[in-house]
């Protein structure tokens, strides 16, 4: 039992895990009040979960250097998605004419899949409004297994807070607690499994140091 509770067992490096992925979505929800500063606050969560996953610093610098580098671009993004999103959730409301089935299925995948790969380009790449927004499609269809996959895991915990709501209402506080924190947590090996391509790969340690070259997107 002991060995539990020993700093580098599995039990307490998940518990650490964790207790980070608490602090993230903390630091997203605080950040996303304004409303206007969403896409800033998911382009910082998405780099600190990143730099989570391998260990690199500490979740708080890393979130608030990621949203202040990012905060113009993320906030332009969303200002484009963010209304488009609500366009589309209202034509699905309010125009109930079965022809239109297709197409507002259509814009939905086509939102979804902009939406999923915006921000982790945007905290992975430096590159144009546009260029991103055309990549985040490009990267999105042609990668339709990370974006299933992300998809997947967002409509799971969407499925948890229906059951939690209905059947057992004490569960909504814990997902409430790790929210946003959690599902950018799980987005990120699936999103980085679909960019690895596009990221050049680290210099083996014996060979000289190379001067950090800046990250651009790839163009299509």
């Amino acid at each position: 039992m002991s060995s539990l509770f020993r700093q580098d067992s599995a039990f307490m490096r998940a518990l650490g895990w964790l207790v980070e992925v608490v602090e993230i979505n903390l630091l997203m929800l605080v950040t996303s009040i304004p409303i206007v500063t969403i896409g800033a606050s998911l382009t910082a969560g998405y780099d600190a979960a990143r730099r989570l996953r391998i260990g690199e610093g500490k979740t708080l610098p890393n979130y608030l250097r990621a949203f202040k580098a990012n905060f113009v671009k993320s906030t332009i993004l969303w200002l484009i998605l963010g209304p488009i999103g609500a366009a589309i959730v209202a034509f699905w409301i309010f125009i109930q004419m079965t022809p239109l089935l297709v197409v507002k299925f259509a814009l939905s995948i086509i939102w979804l899949i902009v939406f999923y790969w915006a921000w982790p380009l945007t905290a992975r790449f430096e590159n144009t409004v546009g260029a991103t927004l055309k990549n985040a499609l490009v990267i999105g269809i042609s990668k339709i297994i990370p974006s299933v996959g992300m998809f997947a895991v967002d409509a799971t915990f969407c499925a948890l807070v229906a059951t939690s709501w209905l059947y057992m209402p004490q569960g909504l506080f814990l997902l409430a607690i790790f929210g946003a924190g959690l599902l950018t947590a799980l987005h990120v090996p699936i999103a980085e499994s679909g960019l690895k391509q596009f990221i050049p790969e680290e210099p083996k340690q014996e060979q000289e140091p190379e001067q950090p070259q800046p990250q651009r997107q790839p163009q299509k």
